[in-house]
């Protein structure tokens, strides 16, 4: 694909039938995020062999990795959704301007974070919920992850763009390859060289600077990539309107996944470490699982958005009925078996601790009882984002970590203790799908009749 001309593309993205199309798109991107995902499973992993408390630490700067992916992905997804749209409808000034505002944009904020979170270290892990024992851990690993900021929020928004202009294929190259090399380090760095909890954060940093590189020079080198140049670069309020317009959806879904990982990191501690750790595991294997259909469904999003700056309404509605019943049989699969093998899991992370191995396999159990219902959720919510939908799509982004789960959170451990630790996020995935549900069933019909308008005008 990097040969391809706009024409050409445009022509791939509009007429190619679907169900080529989107596995064409989907495979590299689901290849990008399982890695990503291992490579974060793999910090939890090694971690939880030191200690507990350790395991906790790796928990709890989840919420801040939360932060800086929230940068990215917003200002990288706003930006794509935006450029995506433009191509299709062949205004490619508009996207360059998005690109280049983006990117520029996303370093300035990735070094503020640096500065800032640096100099106030500790009060930060406090706020992220370390207990007094988890708290050394976490600074040592959080310390190394706020260097590394800057390049890791301007690696999102390559990413982002890169998918976005259906280059799929070449994204993956820098976060496979970045992912791949976290493994391996982590390992050297924790026992090894006996860098304990330093060197997962190390490695996870050297990582994503590689990754960045990758992307950096793919994006320059590709004849049929937009760059982002200085001379495009604006601070006009029109372009961060339609960056945010497009990206509030994803603001919403990462920066309440960084807020709702604070509150389950504070009710944990009251419970104790082996809480903390064991909920922290949950959280990365249901990211693990979920990853794929993520990843699946951002193949989906080019389609998307292509298809409806093009007009092709008939299309957008394919696209999105052909990846809900992929992921509904996926998601379903992927529930049983985690289901049946939820203990020997949790064994694998922290064999030494049976009150982790308790918390977290009933927590997962309860977890994956709902997971199949996630394929109408995640889905239909790239749809109303990918199209430009902002109110509905961030509605239905914010409903499961923001508007249910942080209620239930918070409600739900002091009626029930540990119990209602456990069922929080089962009550919020249910409640945000029939949210969900709702929202999407109206955005179809209206859908529908602009496919009845476009024949009508055809005849």
């Amino acid at each position: 694909m990097k040969s391809m001309s706009y024409e050409e593309k445009y022509q791939l993205m509009t007429q190619t039938p679907i169900s080529r199309l989107i596995p064409r798109l989907a495979v590299p991107t689901i290849i990008s995020m399982l890695i990503t995902s291992i490579y974060n499973m793999a910090d939890t992993f090694f971690v939880s062999q030191l200690s507990t408390s350790a395991s906790g630490a790796v928990g709890v700067n989840f919420s801040l990795m939360a932060m800086i992916q929230a940068i990215g992905f917003t200002l990288g997804m706003g930006s794509g959704n935006f450029m995506s749209r433009m191509l299709g409808a062949r205004e490619q000034e508009k996207a360059r301007r998005a690109c280049s505002t983006a990117v520029y944009t996303a370093l300035a904020l990735g070094l503020l974070l640096a500065v800032s979170g640096i100099a106030n270290i500790d009060s930060l892990v406090r706020m992220l919920g370390a207990t007094p024992t988890i708290a050394p851990y976490a600074k040592d690993y959080g310390r190394y992850i706020l260097i590394a900021a800057p390049y890791m929020t301007v690696s999102f928004v390559f990413n982002n763009h890169l998918r976005s202009q259906g280059n799929a294929a070449l994204s993956m190259i820098g976060i496979t390859t970045g992912g791949i090399l976290n493994v391996i380090l982590d390992p050297v760095l924790i026992f090894g060289f006996g860098l304990g909890i330093s060197g997962a954060s190390i490695a996870t940093i050297f990582s994503q600077f590689v990754s960045f590189v990758i992307l950096l020079v793919l994006v320059i080198r590709s004849g049929n990539v937009l760059k982002p140049t200085p001379r495009y670069f604006t601070l006009k309020g029109w372009v961060y309107r339609e960056i945010l317009s497009a990206g509030m959806p994803t603001l919403g879904r990462q920066g309440l996944a960084s807020a709702a990982s604070v509150f389950l990191n504070v009710a944990a501690s009251g419970f104790g470490d082996a809480a903390v750790a064991a909920m922290s595991i949950v959280t990365r294997i249901m990211m693990f699982i979920n990853s794929a259909l993520i990843g699946f469904g951002q193949g989906f999003q080019p389609v998307c958005g292509f298809n409806f700056g093009a007009k092709r309404y008939d299309r957008v509605l394919e696209a999105y009925f052909f990846c809900r019943r992929v992921a509904l049989v996926f998601l379903l699969t992927m529930g049983v078996i985690m289901f049946a093998v939820s203990t020997p899991i949790m064994k694998l992370f922290r064999r030494e601790d049976a009150e982790v191995i308790r918390i977290g396999a009933l927590a997962l159990k309860m977890q994956c009882v709902l997971l199949p219902f996630q394929s109408y959720t995640i889905i239909g919510n790239m749809l109303t984002q990918s199209i430009g939908y902002s109110f509905r799509a961030t509605l239905t982004a914010i409903s499961k970590q923001g508007l249910f789960f942080i209620p239930a959170i918070l409600i739900l451990p002091r009626l029930f203790g540990i119990p209602g630790l456990q069922l929080a996020q089962p009550v919020a995935d249910g409640l945000t799908f029939v949210l969900t549900q709702v929202i999407v069933m109206m955005v179809v019909r209206e859908l529908r009749g602009f496919c009845s308008a476009e024949k009508t005008d055809a005849h």
